[in-house]
């Protein structure tokens, strides 16, 4: 079938121009519908529980994602001229459009609790008062509320730090895709102030949705560099542009197809697809440098040049379909992953490489055959001199001369090396976090190792913890009493229907009272004598008002922040606590839980007269079967969630609750070691299932088990050896990393295949192995060199980005690159040599 494309292409090229253009074209006008995604959230399933249940928790406490503006003074932050600039910037943020009001939280908009004195100086109940409604205007107003903060748990060290420093606004949005632009107009008001404060932003929203911004500006500069990259590469290689314009124009050309489908079929660009450019930068012009390389040593002065295109690709198309192919699987493999933006990175960089393939064995031939005698005679020169001369042909007759001579030495050494690799992997750790996604002097990071410094954590997690199973008794009961009053005449069809879908709460007591005004006599009675039933077992289902649970709460918090895990943890307890202290003494002493469930009642009814009775409910839903407590952390790492969550465990599982409880975690804190642990078991299934399928793949290729196995050596080397790599240098094991596999995987097997099947030409044409290994040091050695050498100076850019991700595969792609074709090189001739010493 090749055979006719082949003659199509070589007798019509300029229809192959023309669609090739229009598939161009219109995949190009496809990309201002481009749209940036880099929500952590994203990275798992819109159904999967974890990340299900974490919305359930925002809606039903109403919790918002946070970005955290954070001012330090080098003394005190209670000044006067320090707290007037926060009020400034608060009043300022306040009038921003996507702020929500209600949950914002600065020191002018949240309340003092304190006692009510009578005239004649006795406690006469509680008084909410703002803390900080206007700016001070002296210093002993300054001193006021910095004594008053000290007395309220729910701002100590979290709008005010522990050292008196700093002071915090926790800003909620109304979508976290606006933390950027939102936090662009902090910026630039606060350049306009004339105060001396340090002003930092952080929080993982922000991190985010910046990241996204220099994303889409990485993704207009990289790809552009790389492309640049290999374009001065290939004319070094080459010296001829207008014939390196052809492997140009395949890049170019599946970059844009590829792109532009994967914008155009809705999918949103992450972190991942955001690389996809500049990974097929370079794999596109692998298969070009072969062809350009064995046309210009193959073509004599007067030959056929449509013949010799002919012969090279009869020779090269195999080999290079193979490792498309193999290519490609490694990136397929990424579909096994539970990973949805994993998902389409893998699919449409496997895509792309076949894509590439396709258009390399119909464009280039194509072009070349349009190219003039004097064009092709010059690019025959250049290679010509190229392979006389070069640094790299020496090296390369010294390597192949070492690799055959030294063979047991060799193989002895890369042994040895595979054993160290393997205790590297051993250590290595899996971590992420969105804020180390920046280097280390950018704003976010400074901000973010600022603020953590002074305050209990600008990272989250929610404990959300709820009754394993409410009184069934007692509902078994009252079910039976409304049979009753059904059988006294009564109509309770709606409370039926109503119970048939919901608990007895507080919308069923309604209905009751409702259903009793308009009864009289006997049936009015039962039915207020099932209203006062219900209404018993809805207290009795209050678990969170109940005061040995709320005890048992204050335990678990104070556990917590022993542990140093936590820097603090806010919940209902600091509420109840706090008013009934004011109620009472206004003494520590009374700092504690009433001894009944009517106690902590009465303190939750005077809370919701206060300024703020909404965060009430961020605490405890409106029926007090759930409460949630929030974790504040100064580390947003996987490792330091996970232990977190460990350490929670063991507490309840030594230290039970009075009311049996289910426990459970929200938080984008939690939420990222969700979706990291996942990728660690995808990641390994995908590995595993693609190497079985590339093995199969390579045996039925070569015909050979031993030949099967020996070009998955150097995949397997190049594998454990840079991840043993990774885990000696104590990188964590993160989402770039993760995909690296694949990557590897996909790369690392094109060498290997381009050597042995060539090997096994020059076996069959010389009669020799030992005469086919010297014959290898020439024209296939330096192909498989360039090739490597481009892909790994095609990802070199990515190390110039100022984000973290980028770096880390552009280093350890060119790594890749770099091992795998020395490996091809130097093991399989040193194994080669010994195996088969004809």
């Amino acid at each position: 079938m090749y055979s006719r494309l082949l003659r199509w292409v070589l007798t019509k090229p300029k229809q192959l121009y023309v669609i090739l253009a229009t598939l161009v074209l219109m995949t190009l006008a496809m990309m201002p519908m481009l749209q940036i995604d880099t929500d952590p959230e994203n990275m798992l399933d819109a159904d999967a529980p974890a990340r299900v249940f974490h919305h359930q928790i925002k809606q039903q406490f109403v919790m918002h994602d946070m970005v955290v503006v954070g001012m330090v003074s080098d003394d005190s932050i209670y000044t006067v001229d320090n707290l007037t600039t926060l009020h400034e910037l608060s009043v300022f943020i306040r009038s921003l459009d996507d702020v929500v009001l209600d949950d914002y939280l600065a020191l002018d908009v949240v309340d003092n609790i304190s006692q009510q004195i009578d005239e004649q100086g006795n406690n006469s109940g509680i008084k909410f008062s703002y803390l900080m409604k206007q700016a001070p205007t002296n210093s002993t107003d300054a001193e006021a509320i910095q004594s008053a903060v000290k007395r309220l748990p729910m701002l100590e060290n979290t709008l005010v730090s522990g050292d008196s420093k700093a002071a915090a606004i926790y800003i909620p949005l109304t979508s976290k895709d606006k933390s950027y632009p939102v936090a662009e107009q902090i910026r630039q008001f606060t350049e306009q102030l004339d105060s001396p404060l340090a002003v930092h932003i952080t929080g993982l929203p922000i991190a985010e949705d910046q990241f996204g911004f220099e994303m889409f500006v990485q993704m207009g500069v990289a790809a552009p560099l790389a492309g640049l990259a290999i374009f001065l590469l290939l004319w070094y290689f080459f010296r001829n542009i207008p014939l390196i314009i052809a492997p140009m124009v395949v890049a170019m050309s599946t970059v844009i197809i590829i792109m532009g489908t994967l914008i155009g079929m809705g999918f949103t660009v992450h972190i991942m697809s955001s690389m996809i450019a500049i990974f097929l930068m370079p794999i596109a012009v692998v298969d070009s440098v072969h062809i350009l390389s064995e046309f210009a040593d193959r073509y004599r002065r007067g030959d056929d040049v449509k013949q010799v295109l002919a012969t090279v690709m009869q020779h090269l198309y195999k080999p290079m379909l193979f490792t498309s192919l193999t290519s490609a699987v490694g990136f397929y493999s990424l579909l096994l992953t539970p990973i949805p933006p994993v998902k389409i990175f893998g699919a449409f960089i496997g895509s792309g490489i076949l894509l590439a393939f396709v258009l390399t064995i119909l464009f280039i031939p194509a072009y070349i055959s349009r190219m003039s005698d004097r064009a092709i005679a010059d690019l025959h020169d250049s290679v010509a001199r190229l392979e006389a001369k070069g640094i790299l042909s020496k090296a390369l007759l010294v390597l192949g001369a070492t690799a055959r001579q030294k063979g047991k030495v060799i193989i002895s050494t890369f042994l040895l090396v595979l054993i160290i690799s393997i205790v590297g992997i051993s250590r290595i750790e899996i971590n992420d976090n969105p804020v180390n996604w920046f280097k280390q002097d950018h704003q976010i990071r400074v901000a973010d190792k600022v603020l953590n410094k002074h305050f209990a954590g600008t990272y989250d997690a929610w404990l959300v913890m709820s009754p394993q199973q409410l009184n069934l008794s007692q509902s078994n009961d009252f079910t039976q009493q409304l049979q009753h009053v059904a059988n006294i005449g009564v109509d309770v069809s709606d409370i039926e229907r109503y119970l048939s879908r919901h608990r007895i709460d507080q919308t069923l007591l309604f209905m009751l009272d409702d259903l009793s005004f308009s009864l009289d006599g006997a049936q009015a009675e039962r039915v207020a004598q099932l209203s006062e039933q219900a209404e018993a077992i809805i207290n009795s289902q209050k678990v969170f008002t109940n005061p040995d649970m709320l005890n048992w709460q204050s335990q678990l918090q104070s556990a917590l922040l022993e542990s140093g895990l936590v820097g603090k943890v806010n919940s209902l307890v600091d509420i109840v606590k706090t008013v009934n202290r004011e109620l009472r003494s206004g003494d520590d002493a009374d700092f504690v839980i009433p001894i009944s469930q009517a106690g902590v009642a009465q303190t939750l009814l005077q809370y919701q007269s206060s300024h703020r009775p909404q965060d009430l409910w961020h605490f405890v839903n409106t029926d007090y079967t759930s409460s949630l407590m929030w974790l504040q952390m100064t580390s947003g790492d996987n490792q330091h969630m996970t232990d977190v969550v460990a350490f929670v465990e063991d507490y309840i599982s030594t230290h039970s609750a009075p009311i049996a409880v289910s426990v459970d975690w929200a938080g984008k804190s939690y939420l990222n070691v969700v979706w990291q642990d996942l990728m660690v078991s995808g990641m390994l299934n995908s590995l595993l299932s693609s190497f079985a399928i590339v093995f199969l793949m390579m045996v039925v290729l070569f015909r050979s088990l031993k030949f099967g196995v020996l070009a998955m050596l150097p995949l397997t080397f190049t594998i454990t050896l840079i991840y043993g790599l990774i885990g000696w240098m104590g990188k964590a094991y993160d989402m770039p990393i993760a995909v690296l596999s694949a990557l590897t995987l996909g790369l690392s097997i094109d060498f290997a295949i381009h050597y042995l099947q060539r090997l096994r030409e020059l076996r069959k044409e010389l009669g020799s192995m030992k005469k086919a290994l010297e014959q290898m040091c020439y024209e296939p050695s330096k192909a498989i060199s360039r090739n490597a050498i481009v892909i790994a100076i095609g990802f070199t850019p990515l190390l110039f980005s100022p984000l973290v991700p980028y770096i880390t595969v552009g280093f350890f792609l060119a790594s890749i690159m770099v091992v795998s074709a020395l490996v091809t090189l130097v093991l399989l001739p040193a194994l080669l040599t010994i195996i088969d010493r004809s």
